[in-house]
């Protein structure tokens, strides 16, 4: 396997992994709400919205490998 070979299954995988972070967060998120901790329910949608950008950064990273940009 090559350098950019790894590189690209690499991205894909942290672009995988990411998202299930994303989705237990949220779900630690309602049920820190039901428990009364609201400000852990913000804080942790909070870690929702940078997770959501840091995965708009390795999509974009993995396209311009794709397209050799």
């Amino acid at each position: 396997m090559t350098d950019l070979e790894k590189l690209k299954h690499l991205l894909e995988h942290w672009m995988e992994h990411n998202e299930a972070h994303v989705q237990t967060y949220g779900e630690w998120a309602s049920k820190a709400d039901s428990l009364g901790k609201g400000e852990i329910a913000v804080l942790l949608r909070q870690v929702i919205d940078e997770s959501n950008k840091l995965k708009a950064l390795l999509k974009k990273a993995a396209e311009n490998l794709e397209f050799g940009v």
